[in-house]
């Protein structure tokens, strides 16, 4: 692909990768920024491109050292701890992805273009990186969403002084290999053939997305609501901030069950250590102290981004939004949070708490999940006992077992 030392085939050979943990600062995404003329377009969403006309001209290079030589990249850095976790056989998923190095790019009998297995049907959306096309298997008959790279693209994309958008995507990939929960999208396969240009990730294919443009009944808001808080307390819980919380990135299946997608900008930490000092989100769901230019919790600043979403479920709108990026980020600061005296007084309270500016004092997920609106008569959300846990207990039980056998033997000597 790009050489035998190549730092992106060395990452993906390592399969499922365990509880692991890295951080850097961000490079702001298009409509992330200060300035005072950017449209409000851009305050909700990202400009969305394609790459189908990308080449290849596979010169890669895993330097990523400052003028005295002796800085290593953020990737460098994750790949080391990856590998670490991983030789530990620290894994928090039961089967790992299948990982897919041979490209058959073909034709149906009808013509439709094909991927290995895949039958393409038609394009689902497109981002700064890449195309998501809905494929259809010919071994199982199942759709799958299907992300489509070219590698060549994502070397020119550079994102932060030492980091390409190959970064972004390597990271996206290892942090989706080690999820599993049934409130996470799930990714099924890795297809790299190290001869060509192209790079996919088969996703399971989600039917619906919930859009924030008009408000939720709110049952319903509080059915998506309690799906959204599991899968962010899984991913919290596994040291990884998700970064981008917003009704896009939040899928819905045809049995109103929703899925966390899109980790192209999340960040995964060693320990509970989760300072950052950059936002790559969506500008209307960024928190207060991300604005202010400081370090910052990501786990605060995501449960910030979960209040707003479920502001936006209830009223069908944003709660602080302005006319330019400078406008909107002074109103999330500054602006008080205006909601009807007139609405559920234990939701308000809820958003109330969850929108508190000062992140000290903001709710935490936990919090949120024992709150009297949420549980409403469906009662506390369901404990997921996550891979890892299950492995950890199976574990425990095991040697206690021994040490029970041990002390028995003792005794009858």
């Amino acid at each position: 692909m790009f050489g035998k030392n190549c730092l992106f085939a060395r990452v993906i050979q390592m399969g499922c990768c365990g509880c692991f943990g890295f951080s850097s600062p961000r490079k702001p995404r298009r409509g992330a920024g200060m300035g005072n003329h950017a449209s409000q377009e851009l305050l909700l969403d990202e400009e969305l491109e394609d790459v189908d006309d990308c080449s290849y001209n596979g010169d890669f290079t895993e330097t990523g050292h400052g003028d005295d030589g002796e800085t290593k990249s953020p990737t460098k850095r994750s790949e080391e701890i990856i590998l670490y976790r991983t030789q530990r056989g620290l894994i928090c998923r039961q089967f790992p992805v299948k990982e897919t190095h041979q490209l058959i790019r073909s034709e149906d009998e009808r013509g439709n273009k094909m991927v290995n297995e895949y039958v393409r049907e038609w394009k689902i959306g497109s981002g700064s990186y890449g195309k998501v096309v809905l494929y259809r298997s010919s071994v199982d008959g199942k759709h799958y969403a299907i992300k489509a790279f070219h590698k060549s693209h994502l070397l020119k994309l550079r994102v932060a002084p030492c980091e390409t958008a190959m970064s972004d995507v390597l990271r996206e990939v290892l942090i989706m290999k080690m999820l599993e929960h049934p409130n996470i999208v799930n990714l099924i396969e890795v297809i790299d053939d190290p001869t060509t240009d192209h790079f996919y990730m088969v996703l399971e294919y989600v039917e619906g997305k919930w859009v924030c443009d008009s408000e939720l009944e709110e049952n319903k808001a509080r059915k998506y609501f309690r799906d959204i808080v599991s899968g962010l307390m899984y991913l919290h819980a596994h040291n990884i901030v998700h970064g981008d919380i917003k009704p896009d990135n939040l899928l819905v299946t045809a049995a109103g069950t929703v899925k966390i997608g899109d980790f192209s900008v999340s960040q995964v930490f060693e320990d509970e250590n989760d300072e950052l000092r950059r936002s790559p989100g969506t500008p209307v769901f960024t928190a207060p102290e991300c604005c202010l230019g400081l370090t910052y919790g990501g786990k605060a600043a995501d449960t910030w981004a979960v209040g707003v979403t479920l502001y936006c479920m209830v009223f069908g709108k944003y709660p602080f939004l302005g006319d330019t990026l400078q406008d909107t980020y002074d109103k999330i600061v500054n602006d008080s949070l205006d909601l009807p005296d007139q609405m559920n007084p234990m939701l308000k309270n809820l958003i109330e708490g969850i929108l508190c500016k000062d992140p000290r004092e903001r709710m935490t997920l936990e919090a949120v999940a024992e709150h009297p609106w949420f549980i409403g008569e469906e009662g506390p959300i369901p404990q997921y006992l996550c891979w890892c846990k299950r492995k950890k207990l199976q574990s425990e039980g095991a040697n206690g077992g021994m040490i029970h056998h041990q002390a028995h033997t003792d005794d009858t000597d």
